[in-house]
């Protein structure tokens, strides 16, 4: 099997590369001219951008083709004080240039919106934002000229008391979502209350492909081996041009499960791979290690010690 490896959003290893500047709402209403507010959006936008071409040459240059944008690349993009900045048009050369060098090179990009981004919530001022919040990272894959294949992941959201009830509302609110927008979300499942047999229920109702994340997993699972489900979880990918994804993380300590380690743990890792390979099926791997470039070197690294491993090329493997 063919496995894919990529990080989310920033790298450790390039210096003043963040793609995510911003600036607060104090601080932007201090500049009481109107036009000069939007320069400084601009500007701010614009470097976030630059650094993400550099981000992407960085990637080529070690064969990564698997990334995740930054949710705060268009700063204060989806708040009222940006209301009068049409910043698909003020960027859009530059997103196009971006999106141009991703779909050459072949990326497989992705975003995760922030965790207020709820379709589940009980409150439809909650729900008002979400969908703001989602046509805001559509855009930017529209602005980008990406297909479907440019996907968002969420998780389901809250229990809000009832997880039945709060499923049901997910589902409601999925069914109402523009088309372009529904064809972009992946589900995840999460570490407290989702589990991959929740979402995956989810997923083959609503014909959503899943994306399992196997720390998560490890947090939150009642005696239930991955194995189980790996069929299941890769089937909803059927119908799509990319293969199934993994979020891959460990946890930090035996005290702090939850929290994610600075790097991956490759026992942990290579327990997955061997349950993996019994269905023999392609997948990509999204890192989400604090380390992020830095900890998927380091992994594919000593992954090279690892009995029935192959390198196809430096970020890709055969097992």
């Amino acid at each position: 099997m063919i496995i894919n490896f990529g990080y989310v959003a920033m790298s450790a290893l390039l210096q003043n590369c963040s793609p995510s500047k911003t600036i607060t709402v104090k601080n932007l209403s201090k500049v009481e001219a109107a036009d000069a507010r939007l320069f400084r959006l601009n500007d701010l936008a614009k470097n976030n951008l630059q650094n993400t071409r550099r981000l992407f040459l960085h990637n080529t240059a070690y064969d990564i083709k698997v990334f995740r944008l930054t949710s705060k690349l268009i700063p204060l993009a989806t708040h009222p004080i940006s209301c009068n900045w049409n910043w698909p048009k003020e960027l859009a050369a530059d997103l196009k240039s971006i999106g141009d060098y991703a779909k050459t090179h072949n990326f497989r990009i992705s975003a995760h919106p922030d965790h207020f981004t709820l379709l589940n919530s009980p409150k439809e001022t909650v729900i008002e934002a979400a969908l703001l919040d989602l046509e805001y990272h559509n855009q930017i894959f529209l602005s980008m000229g990406l297909d479907s294949s440019a996907k968002l992941v969420l998780h389901v959201g809250g229990c809000y008391k009832s997880k039945d009830e709060s499923i049901d509302r997910f589902i409601n609110n999925f069914k109402k979502l523009p088309s372009p927008i529904k064809n972009r979300i992946i589900l995840e499942n999460d570490d407290k209350v989702y589990t991959v047999k929740d979402v995956l229920k989810i997923c083959q109702s609503q014909k959503i492909p899943m994306v399992l994340d196997i720390h998560h997993h490890y947090c939150n699972n009642i005696d239930d081996d991955i194995a189980d489900y790996l069929s299941a979880v890769f089937e909803t990918w059927v119908n799509e041009s990319s293969p199934p994804k993994i979020h891959l993380s460990s946890p930090k300590d035996p005290k702090s499960i939850r929290s994610h380690a600075d790097n991956i743990n490759l026992t942990f890792f290579v327990e997955f791979l061997k349950k993996a390979k019994r269905l023999n099926s392609d997948f990509d791997v999204m890192i989400e290690a604090k380390n992020k470039d830095a900890a998927l070197l380091k992994l594919l690294k000593e992954l090279k010690e690892v009995p029935g491993v192959s390198f196809i090329n430096q970020a890709t493997i055969e097992y």
